[in-house]
This record gives structure tokens, C-alpha cells and sequence, in this order.
């Protein structure tokens, strides 16, 4: 045992050694450099798409990151699927908010986030996430510095890993690989732009200009949406069966609710609306923002919420776990029921 060990430390310092020599970083120093990076840079501006395996479908994003000094951020989502507008994380002075602009819709959530779990996009999460893994691996490329880490999402224990990519030159963000337990990406995100000298204008991290940013290309207040309800039901049942399916007139759309029952029981929840409502104060989330693939969603103890392609999904169960919950979520796609 004694002998493997001081193999071990050898073959550690020859490659220490072998970096020194070839005039390359070691671990330690590149992150010291992003680090310094960061605390340099007063924010940032990246475009990024990300590329997510985790459901039935795979799914991907456009992605727009902003990042202002210290505690700003915007990240603006367009899924290739969804045709009914993009869905914008925000976070300023007056909390963390999820905003859906062309159905004139917000969630208002505490503001743990950013810090709570791994940000594959994000510049600092990724960095923090190198910081306090002690056993995270390091390499070094032609072109990239190559670290692989341990991950931390409340939501989801299936990710357990990332590989990040940083350039040699800038020392930015390239690429991230989220891993599963078979070290397997299930998630991508490639950068194609990374800005760290931005300029920002006024009201770029407010509300108000933000919810309004998208409703030029989509239906606004008072456009009537002709789209039919398509009602669609989750892939994954957790051992139960749809039971009841009942349709409800509104007087500004149509309701459609649905009982699982099995071992697992829960309901579902899909409306939509003919034209878009006058937008009204957020609606505050005492949980957690949870990405499901083909949307943001809003986690607030046992229901979660979510718009899809201009329609309002709510799921709720008393025996259904978190990750359960999460689980049938995710696999609420665009598939009709018979």
C-alpha cells in the first residue's frame, strides 16, 4: 500500500514538473487566474446554446447571459420548441424573478439564487463549483484548460458531474458537459460569445422593460390567440394511470384538468388562455426555480408551475416526492392524449 502511494505522489509531481517545463499552468495557478478574473470584471455578456438529454425529447436553447456587478443577473432562454416567446431569469435589487413576456407572467422567488446550485452558464457558479470541490481533476489541452468537478443541484441527483472547458488565452468559459452518475452528458453548454467588457443600459435589469422586451414579436395584451388546446399528458406516470379528465370553459380560455391515480397519485393541470391577460404583480414562490427541460418552472413544496408554448401547466401531488414530482414534470410533452 505504502509503495502504490509513493508511486502515486511520483507520477503527481512529474506531471507538476512536466507543466512547469512546458512553460503551462498547474491547477492551483489557472484557478487563482479565474478567480482574479472575476473579481476583476465588473460583469459580462455571453450568448451561449445549450443542449439538454434529460427527457424524452431532447431539447435546446438559445441562450443570452448578462451579468452586472455584484449581484445582477439576466439570462434569457428561447427553447427552438416553444414558438410562444422565451422565458427570462432575472435578478436585481428587488429579488429573483422567472418572467414568461409574451404571456404576461412572473414568478418571484427568494434570493438564494444564483448561489444555490450549479449554473452551467454562469461564469461565477462554474468557478465557485472548482472552489470547494477539493478532489475536482485538472488537464491541460492545445486549446483549453479541462477540469472535471463534482456538481451540487437541489433538484436533481442524477447530474452528479460537469467537465468545464476554460480558453488558455482568456480564460472564459467554452464549454460545459453536465454528467450523469456514467459519466454521460446529459447537458451542453457551448459558448459562442463572452463579452467582459460590456456596456448596459438603464432598466436592462428591470422588470418592467423586461417583460415588455418580447411581446413585439409574440401576442400582446388584447391579441386574440387562435391556437387550439392541445392537451398533453407526462411519459412518466410513477405507476399510475390517467383516471379523469375533466374540460372547463373560461370566459378568456379553456381548462383542462387531469387525476392520476396508482401508486402514485397526483393532478395535472393545462390552460390556456385566448388572449393574454393584463399583467398583474408577480406571484411570490416560497421554493426554488427548477429547469425541466422545455421550460423554467416555479417548486414550491409538493406543485410546480410552468408555461409551454403559450400554456399554463400546474402539477400537484401529496405523495408524490420531490424528485417525483420533478420527474413527471419533465416529461410533460407535446403529445396528445387519446
Amino acid at each position: 500500500m505504502k509503495k502504490q502511494i509513493v508511486i502515486r505522489m511520483m507520477v503527481a509531481l512529474g506531471f507538476v514538473l512536466l507543466l512547469a517545463a512546458c512553460g503551462e499552468k498547474s491547477q492551483e495557478e489557472v484557478l487563482d487566474k479565474l478567480e482574479s478574473k472575476l473579481e476583476e470584471m465588473n460583469g459580462y455578456k455571453a450568448t451561449a446554446e445549450m443542449k439538454m438529454n434529460t427527457g424524452q425529447e431532447g431539447q435546446k436553447y438559445k441562450l443570452d447571459i448578462w451579468h452586472k456587478k455584484k449581484d445582477f443577473y439576466r439570462v434569457k432562454l428561447n427553447n427552438a420548441k416553444d414558438d410562444k416567446g422565451s422565458q427570462i431569469i432575472l435578478k436585481n435589487e428587488e429579488g429573483v424573478f422567472v418572467l414568461s413576456p409574451a404571456l404576461n407572467k412572473s414568478f418571484k422567488f427568494q434570493k438564494e439564487w444564483p448561489d444555490n446550485g450549479s449554473q452551467p452558464y454562469l461564469f461565477q457558479s462554474l468557478v465557485n463549483d472548482l472552489k470547494k470541490d477539493k478532489d475536482a481533476t485538472f488537464k491541460v489541452g492545445e486549446k483549453y484548460y479541462i477540469f472535471q468537478t463534482k456538481t451540487n443541484y437541489q433538484s436533481n441527483n442524477n447530474l452528479p458531474y460537469q467537465k468545464i472547458y476554460f480558453d488558455k488565452k482568456t480564460f472564459t468559459p467554452v464549454m460545459v458537459k453536465v454528467l450523469d452518475k456514467d459519466k454521460n452528458p446529459l447537458v451542453e453548454v457551448a459558448f459562442s460569445e463572452f463579452n467582459t467588457n460590456p456596456g448596459f443600459k438603464k432598466g436592462d435589469f428591470e422588470m418592467d422593460k423586461n417583460m415588455s422586451a418580447d411581446n413585439t414579436d409574440s401576442a400582446v395584451s388584447g391579441d386574440v390567440k387562435k391556437d387550439a388546446l392541445s392537451v398533453v399528458f407526462p411519459f412518466y406516470m410513477a405507476g399510475s394511470e390517467l383516471t379523469k379528465k375533466k374540460e372547463v370553459a373560461l370566459e378568456n380560455g379553456k381548462r383542462v384538468i387531469m387525476t392520476f391515480s396508482g401508486d402514485k397519485n397526483f393532478t395535472l393541470v393545462e390552460e390556456k388562455l385566448e388572449t393574454v391577460p393584463t399583467m398583474a404583480s408577480p406571484q411570490y414562490v416560497n421554493g426554488q426555480i427548477v429547469n425541466l427541460g422545455h421550460s423554467i418552472g416555479a417548486l414550491s413544496g409538493n406543485a410546480i408551475e410552468w408555461t409551454n408554448n403559450g400554456v399554463n401547466f400546474y402539477l400537484a401531488s401529496e405523495e408524490l416526492t420531490e424528485s417525483e414530482l420533478i420527474k413527471v414534470a419533465k416529461s410533460v410533452e407535446r403529445k396528445e392524449v387519446k
